[in-house]
């Protein structure tokens, strides 16, 4: 994964196997290799575990899975839907917001920073941490997807339930790879991708938020403060 990217302690037992494996150091070269051509990879070296720094394993009360980070400048921050301060809201973000606003009543914020959901235990992870300016999808297949599964593993492994929220085909079948999971004491929510090309086909309406603290207060875990100032 290359320098500036360490692995946080929580994290290291689960990632330190996988890291060591054929297709990681593949990844690591991969990388090496692209920004020595003078490609330019999103986000930046030092932000693209920013989930997990942010998120210890420990704490992890919610899953929330993304394809890609975000392929345009300045956008991507290592967490998925998020973008930074004085980035415009993307789309799909937008529509979560819209969703957030008619489930739980919280006005829509302005700006799509969503590191406070992280500090809160929401795991906001791609499935690859990388991609290339301009490139959709342009890291898939690359190495990330045997690291994320490995993460999505270690949260389904935890005693304490926890909720994954699984928008899209994609995070369903990601979910679905890992065994046991969509049978197991976490709660599995599934809708439809918040994008504007399927928000309307049943994301609007899913009451994922909701749902997820009514189940986290019900465990005992605390619900999560979904709103942003």
């Amino acid at each position: 994964m290359g320098s500036g990217d360490a692995v946080p302690d929580s994290w290291r037992a689960v990632l330190e196997p996988v890291l060591a494996s054929p297709k990681s150091r593949a990844l690591g070269s991969f990388l090496n290799a692209e920004e020595a051509a003078g490609k330019a990879i999103y986000p930046p070296r030092g932000t693209r575990l920013a989930a997990l720094d942010l998120t210890p394993l420990d704490s992890v009360k919610v899953v929330i899975l993304g394809q890609d980070p975000y392929h345009g400048f300045g956008q991507a921050h290592g967490l998925s839907f998020s973008v930074q301060h004085g980035v415009k809201v993307p789309p799909s973000l937008a529509n979560i917001y819209k969703e957030l606003e008619r489930d739980l009543g919280l006005p829509r914020a302005a700006h799509g920073n969503l590191s406070n959901w992280a500090r809160q235990g929401v795991l906001l992870l791609n499935n690859a941490l990388t991609v290339e300016d301009g490139r959709p999808a342009s890291h898939q297949g690359k190495g990330w997807e045997e690291i994320t599964d490995a993460i999505v593993a270690a949260v389904a492994a935890k005693p304490e339930p926890c909720v994954f929220m699984l928008w899209g085909s994609h995070a369903k079948k990601k979910a679905a790879s890992v065994p046991g999971l969509m049978n197991s004491h976490h709660l599995i929510l599934t809708a439809p991708h918040p994008s504007p090309l399927s928000a309307h086909t049943g994301w609007f309406g899913s009451g994922h938020f909701g749902k997820a603290n009514a189940f986290l207060e019900a465990q005992g875990r605390g619900s999560v403060n979904w709103a942003l100032s």
